[in-house]
């Protein structure tokens, strides 16, 4: 099998959210990115850093990852770029 790329890695993470209503718990977003927690939270600091995520926290005080306008903009972006790789073989 294939290793995921850095792109393909952010792009499954930010997919996660978005399918979970654009909120899901950080354990559970964990368990679904198939990643070890210390690239997890690698990656989670790298994408708040950029905007492209944020924690929000509820009244229980419990915390959970939603996608920023940034984040939506990424996805749709990935996908417009895979589709052009596609399209010409590449």
């Amino acid at each position: 099998m294939k290793k995921r790329s850095r792109l393909e890695v952010i792009f499954d993470i930010l997919s996660i959210i978005k399918s979970k209503n654009n909120s899901i718990k950080p354990t559970p977003l964990l368990r679904y990115s198939n990643l070890s927690s210390q690239s997890f939270a690698q990656y989670l600091l790298e994408l708040k850093d950029k905007e492209l995520i944020r924690e929000e926290t509820d009244n229980k005080s419990r915390t959970y990852i939603t996608l920023t306008d940034k984040g939506f903009k990424y996805l749709q972006k990935y996908k417009d770029m895979r589709s052009f790789i596609d399209e010409f073989g590449l």
